[in-house]
């Protein structure tokens, strides 16, 4: 396949990408909100029930995994690139080694993990690996983010993409606006802005062919403490606005993070975008809590109950298929997948 059709397939209608690439700290605040321990052979397990799932085949295009989960072997027999490879999906794997403090601010950050990345690339992709994820991060304050924030972490996602595409792999760019603060759904909208500009600035300075890139970004949200909150409507108006004014149309995906908002509200806005979607963007998610917070609540209550682990993860995975096409509802909320 050609970077543009794994681009396309990643963000096929009515499928978008599980993104299961917590590191293992992360995970561990995850297990332990759930009384689980940290062990490699819970997040495998909790891992592979997900990825054999039925949901897998009809509603996820991609999944995204950690450099411990893609080295793994189920215990169903094929490795973990390989179940989802099966299951019909594409493994990818996230690249960077995250945002550490940007020389000079206490702040602000910076994504590192370009040093060794060329090799690293080489060897992902003979695991099996056939896209990559990098995520920068930018806070909203009075003052941030700054100048340097944005031009600095704008030139790393377009050096690590460059290289992602020399290793014949897809880059997901991920710039993430983070939604922390009490800022409007207005100052979001311009950081958004100013963010998207710069990033599409320097992936064409480093020549890197959109066609076969996807963009990861962040809804137009008011912040998580804005007492003036914004309809989904509002939201999905703001948001596609954004994205058509800002992101060149050689992008064929959008699949959006679901940043801390809940599983209901990710989908309840990732609908509104798509019904009222007149881009050429394919308009997906790529989320982590999005889909995998229900299945997590059932891991908790008991890890061996895999019938009852999918259920709730092919339901969540089903209403966000639903909502890249812009035909859920919450009354199909009600309705488990069968």
């Amino acid at each position: 396949m050609t970077l543009n059709e794994i681009a396309r397939k990643m963000c096929a209608k009515g499928k978008g990408i599980l993104a299961a690439d917590e590191s293992t700290g992360t995970i561990a605040k995850r297990f332990k909100s759930i009384n689980v321990e940290n062990s490699e052979k819970n997040r495998l397990n909790f891992r592979q029930t997900l990825f054999n799932a039925s949901a897998m085949k009809d509603y996820i295009g991609g999944v995204i995994l950690f450099d411990e989960t893609i080295r793994q072997k189920t215990t169903l027999g094929p490795t973990i690139p390989e179940l989802i490879s099966n299951n019909g999906a594409i493994p990818g794997i996230k690249v960077d080694k995250g945002a550490k403090l940007l020389a000079g601010s206490s702040d602000e950050t910076i994504t590192e993990g370009l040093d060794g990345l060329r090799e690293r690339l080489k060897e992902y992709y003979n695991l099996g690996a056939r896209f990559t994820k990098w995520r920068a991060v930018y806070k909203i304050t009075e003052k941030f983010p700054s100048p340097q924030s944005i031009k600095s972490n704008a030139h790393a996602l377009a050096r690590y993409a460059a290289l992602v595409q020399e290793a014949n792999m897809v880059p997901i760019v991920e710039p993430e606006v983070l939604m922390d603060g009490s800022h409007d759904i207005n100052k979001c909208y311009n950081v958004t802005t100013n963010v998207l500009n710069e990033c599409y600035n320097e992936l064409e300075i480093h020549k890197v062919d959109l066609r076969g890139t996807v963009l990861k970004p962040n809804m137009v949200i008011p912040g998580s403490e804005c007492k003036d909150k914004s309809s989904s409507k509002e939201i999905a108006k703001k948001t596609l606005d954004c994205l058509k004014k800002n992101v060149p149309i050689e992008v064929p995906g959008i699949a959006f993070l679901s940043g801390g908002q809940s599983e209901i509200e990710s989908s309840k806005n990732l609908n509104e975008i798509n019904k009222i979607n007149d881009s050429n963007f394919l308009i997906t998610f790529s989320y982590g809590r999005g889909l995998q917070a229900s299945a997590l609540k059932e891991f908790g209550k008991k890890k061996d109950n895999i019938e009852s682990i999918q259920k709730a993860f092919n339901h969540r995975a089903k209403m966000n298929g639903l909502s890249s096409k812009g035909e859920w509802s919450e009354d199909l909320e009600k309705v488990s997948v069968a």
